[in-house]
């Protein structure tokens, strides 16, 4: 698909009902008031969208996580659909998290590969890119036959830790999978590596093997994309007590949170756990050492780079 320059083009933000305080977030670092939409359901739970403001000729963003339920999903394809169908001369999807991607190859047989189901739903409703943050994968990007930039939340989260003044850092990939992501952050926190070896009998169940590294008398820094039921987490953190770590900081881009994650995280002995605003938090599940952090300047700045044809990967030199 050709990239359309609408640089000269009126920007226009809109947003779904999966995260509406960070889209506002979004919306007003952009210097932009959102759209207003009507989304609302008829008596059988069937989702009706319109767009109630001129889109014609218009670079339109659209921001919504992908998280259950999967109605999140209807939504945003049905936005795009509308506005390509108002003739926007532009749609970018901005998915701060994108749900189904760990299902993202066939690992066994007769399994779907749901990662890749979702993109093409996103691409036949007719988005011109996608702007996403920390696929579970980073190949993902090629599920897509469209423009896709992929942000980090990793500049925030280092930010943040970067105050914390720890002693001897030691940032700690949950798996071989991590270790990538935690030599990044091990580089820009000036700490060493370490590796926890975890074998995963059944999905959603981790067992804590080993950790490859020195951690005694050392602070500690858990990184990962998402916590979902917090097993991983949780038992990590344990681990690194265990063999001596003075405080363990905990930090992941995508908070799922999902079942027993709340009681895991409270249980930890943990010094704080650290998430981004992708996913919307209810108040019920928050608790004192959980710490969320926002990511709408990231997103607003690459929206901003997007409508005015600017780098974004230059965000993160």
């Amino acid at each position: 698909m050709a990239e359309i320059s609408v640089a000269s083009t009126k920007m226009l933000v809109m947003a779904g009902t999966s995260n509406p305080a960070l889209a506002e977030e979004i919306a007003a670092a952009v210097g932009q008031p959102l759209c207003r939409v009507t989304i609302r359901r008829f008596a059988d739970g069937e989702l009706f969208v319109k767009i109630d403001e001129n889109v014609r000729g218009q670079d339109v963003f659209i921001i919504q996580s992908t998280n259950p339920p999967a109605e999140n999903i209807m939504e945003l394809l049905l936005l795009i659909d509308a506005a390509k169908r108002a003739s926007a001369a532009r749609v970018t999807a901005v998915i701060p998290y994108y749900g189904y991607a760990r299902q993202d190859r066939k690992d066994q047989p007769r399994v779907a590969i749901s990662a890749k189901v979702v993109a093409n739903l996103i691409v036949a409703a007719g988005a011109d890119r996608v702007l996403s943050m920390d696929f579970h994968q980073h190949q993902l990007q090629g599920f897509f036959d469209l423009p896709v930039d992929h942000l980090y939340a990793a500049p925030v989260m280092v930010q943040h830790f970067r105050q914390k003044n720890m002693h001897q850092p030691v940032i700690v990939a949950p798996d071989v999978g991590g270790a990538k992501m935690a030599r990044g952050f091990a580089k820009r926190l000036d700490g060493s590596l370490a590796i926890i070896d975890k074998r995963r009998p059944s999905a959603n169940i981790a067992e804590v093997v080993n950790v490859v590294g020195e951690v005694e008398d050392r602070d500690c820094l858990i990184v990962d994309d998402m916590i979902d039921t917090a097993g991983t987490m949780s038992q990590g953190i344990q681990a690194l007590k265990r063999l001596g770590a003075r405080n363990v900081y905990a930090a992941a881009t995508h908070p799922l949170l999902s079942g027993p994650a709340i009681d895991r995280l409270q249980a930890a002995p943990a010094t704080e756990i650290a998430v981004t605003n992708t996913i919307a938090i209810p108040e019920d599940r928050k608790f004192d050492r959980l710490k969320v952090l926002s990511i709408a300047p990231l997103f607003s700045q690459a929206i901003s780079n997007t409508h005015s044809d600017q780098s974004i990967s230059s965000l993160f030199e």
